[in-house]
């Protein structure tokens, strides 16, 4: 087996070690990897001369699809102002990225990845925090 596959093989593991857990935290650690992963493949797919326009839907709409998930898990209750701006800010990523597709664009999504970056650092760190203690 290759280094490459090995390393593939061990980050399925990994991915399906977090979703399996009850940790939440994790959990949303983990969504926000795969949304930006598959945010800046729409973008690499949308750059390529000889575009993979299958490729680059698939990705559009995972994305989109993580998107909703993280909308849908916020508790406005609980979360209050924190939650209702999260939601905004998940909401502008997909009209972000829904602008970009309609005019063959890229620099949206890129701006939106950039915000994306810093919450999921946060939620990374959070995670760590809590696997620590």
């Amino acid at each position: 087996m290759s280094m490459k596959k090995m390393m593939h093989a061990y980050t399925n593991s990994d991915r399906e070690a977090v979703a399996e857990s009850n940790d939440p935290v994790a959990i949303v650690a983990l969504l926000f990897d795969e949304l930006i992963r598959n945010m800046q493949e729409f973008i690499r797919l949308s750059e390529e001369k000889n575009k993979n326009q299958e490729a680059r839907s698939k990705h559009f709409s995972k994305s989109l699809s993580i998107i909703y998930a993280l909308q849908t898990s916020l508790n406005f209750e609980e979360g209050g102002e924190i939650s209702n701006n999260l939601f905004r800010l998940y909401e502008y990523s997909r009209q972000q990225m829904l602008q970009d597709l309609k005019e063959s664009t890229n620099n949206r999504t890129e701006h939106a990845i950039n915000i994306l970056d810093d919450i999921r650092d946060a939620w990374q760190q959070i995670s760590r925090k809590g696997a620590a203690e």
